[in-house]
């Protein structure tokens, strides 16, 4: 019998967070032909308003990833413990960084980078801690 410690898997975590938002219907929007509901979906959101969620633009506090979107203008959202979010456009993404809010190539929202250590602004929203980042399109955080 193989040992299972011999594998180290960083997404298996047994508790999903998941919490139901509102969206802000201008970053993300609801298409009845897009799996799960969004071309958005799979991308970091952050806080636009109360209950509301919009994709995280640069700097922005990161609160999760979304993982669907319904006709009611409401979200499902995945707040942790572990996400697999898109790195933004030469993004910095240094193992054990905490991340904000980052601009794809296209510089649109809801991508991801190392926090700025030397912008204080950006500090106070910076969260979890990059685990993995192999794959720059599905860097692995700890929330």
């Amino acid at each position: 019998m193989s040992d299972p410690r011999a594998t180290v898997v960083l997404d298996d975590f047994e508790k999903v967070e998941q919490y139901t938002f509102l969206i802000d219907n201008s970053t993300i929007v609801y298409s009845s032909s897009q799996v799960n509901g969004s071309a958005s979906v799979g991308l970091a959101v952050k806080m636009s308003a109360a209950k509301t969620v919009a994709l995280a633009g640069d700097g922005d506090a990161v609160i999760g990833q979304l993982i669907q979107v319904f006709a009611d203008n409401t979200a499902t959202v995945k707040v942790g413990p572990t996400l697999v979010l898109p790195g933004g456009n030469g993004a910095s993404l240094t193992l054990g960084k905490k991340i904000v809010g980052a601009l794809n190539a296209s510089s649109a929202a809801g991508y991801i980078r190392e926090v700025a250590t030397g912008t204080a602004a950006e500090l106070g929203k910076a969260r979890g801690a990059i685990l993995d980042a192999g794959t720059t399109t599905a860097v692995k955080v700890l929330m």
